[in-house]
């Protein structure tokens, strides 16, 4: 009876120690619209490329607010995009030392993850994702282990399409988990099914280089020469400057 006492007592009284007044309760609102705001900003010169204007802006949300996820997790996006990996990997880490409940902040951090080529170790994050019963997407987190590992080296191919045709199956019309798909259609040497997603992605979205130099090879390997030469010089047209341009002049022997 004596232990259960003292531990009341503790609790109380802390709970009586943490309590604020009003002016520090106004004052703690002001600091987190300040943080909501700065961030708001930051997004905005991202967007526009002014970078060092949103490192400033994101620095002072932090200072407002130090626990506001958004202006870690944006910092993080910055980081990453001004090639500073491991100061973006910390920021994520933080902001989940904050909130490691949500799962929609650790399946970003799987995907910055798959970007700096830590694969397994992306793949241990979105299955965590997985995991999370709160997590209303979970589609997102198939379709991302499945494009993760294919990037890797000895990609192991069944459990990758099991997580992308899983994908497929929660949300048929995912451009993503297609184009991922048709690049392992590619990688398996199966050709109409690398043609047929890649298509059935262009049909709901914008094509880009990678897509169509996806459609390309496999309809180089299906020796579908009208379709290689229509996809190809959509490639050439819109985008005259991509790697994937110097990729078909050297399949075509040009």
């Amino acid at each position: 009876m004596r232990i259960r006492l003292w531990l009341i007592v503790i609790l109380l009284s802390t709970l009586m120690s943490c309590a604020s007044t009003p002016k520090e309760i106004a004052k703690d609102k002001k600091d987190k619209e300040a943080a909501r705001i700065n961030t708001e900003l930051a997004s905005g010169y991202i967007r526009r490329g002014d970078f060092e204007v949103a490192q400033q802006k994101l620095k002072r949300a932090i200072e407002h607010d130090q626990y506001y996820v958004p202006a870690y997790t944006t910092l993080a996006v910055l980081k990453t995009m001004i090639d500073q990996p491991v100061e973006a990997e910390n920021l994520y880490l933080e902001a989940m030392d904050i909130d490691p409940r949500d799962p929609g902040l650790r399946n970003n951090y799987g995907t910055f993850l798959c970007g700096i080529e830590k694969y397994e170790e992306a793949v241990e994050q979105f299955e965590k994702t997985l995991k999370n019963q709160f997590f209303k997407n979970p589609e997102v987190a198939h379709a991302n282990i499945g494009y993760c590992l294919l990037q890797a080296e000895n990609p192991d191919y069944e459990r990758i399409e099991k997580h992308l045709r899983q994908a497929l199956k929660l949300r048929a019309n995912m451009p993503s988990a297609m184009l991922a798909m048709a690049e392992l259609g590619l990688k398996t040497n199966r050709y109409l099914m690398a043609r047929a997603y890649s298509q059935r992605f262009h049909s709901l979205t914008k094509a880009s280089a990678e897509s169509l130099w996806v459609q390309i090879q496999a309809e180089h390997a299906l020796g579908d020469k009208k379709y290689f030469l229509e996809v190809s010089q959509k490639l050439l047209d819109r985008f005259p400057n991509s790697k994937e341009v110097g990729q078909l002049m050297e399949l075509s022997n040009l």
